[in-house]
This record gives C-alpha cells, sequence and structure tokens, in this order.
C-alpha cells in the first residue's frame, strides 16, 4: 500500500470471498512526485477508479496525462503501466478491483 495514503475498506472482499475488492484512498499530504510518480503496473483482471473529492493527475501509457476531478472515473486496462503524478489536497477515490488480491509491481524504484 501506498504510504502516502490512507485506505478504507468497504468489506466488498468478505462479501464477495475474495472475487472483488473495494476500498476509499484519501491521499495525505502534499504530492511529492519523488515518492508518488513511479511507473508500475497491477496484476489484476478489473480495476476502476471514482474521485470522490478533490483531484488526482496520472499518467497511463500510450494514452497520456489526465487530470480527473470529483465525479470523474475511469476504467484502468489490465496491466497497463501508469503512475501518478499529483493530487490535490483532501484528494480521495473509490477503488474497484478484481480479484481482491492482486499484485503492484514498481517498475521504478
Amino acid at each position: 500500500m501506498r504510504t502516502y495514503a490512507h485506505y478504507r475498506d468497504l468489506g466488498v472482499a468478505d462479501a464477495t470471498r475474495g472475487m472483488a475488492l473495494a476500498h476509499v484512498i484519501r491521499f495525505v499530504g502534499q504530492c511529492d512526485p519523488k515518492i508518488v510518480s513511479k511507473k508500475h503496473t497491477h496484476e489484476c483482471e478489473f480495476q476502476m477508479i471514482y474521485v470522490l473529492k478533490g483531484s488526482i493527475t496520472t499518467e497511463i501509457e500510450g494514452h497520456g496525462v489526465h487530470k480527473m476531478n470529483a465525479g470523474d472515473s475511469w476504467l484502468q486496462p489490465q496491466s497497463i503501466v501508469h503512475k501518478v503524478l499529483d493530487y490535490s489536497d483532501g484528494c480521495e477515490v473509490l477503488e474497484i478491483v478484481l480479484p481482491a488480491k492482486f499484485r503492484t509491481v514498481e517498475l521504478e524504484k
């Protein structure tokens, strides 16, 4: 899990016997690009992110840089390389992932 974020589990993994995960991620403190902006990928079948509060800027390989604001959502293609570039103070997102147990692979240290 990210050290610059707090996670609130919504109980979906238990309710679905591990088929899906849903949690709210609240980003804390100022965005530090040295810590946050690392290319990575997730080994999962499905990932959807919905911005609840604030904004988040991401770079998705082959799709460029996108700033998402409260009310925006996106499906993250399977195993696509991406990174967080910035987030606003108090940014919160809802993330839904299938399966509940998945691996994040950092491509930069």
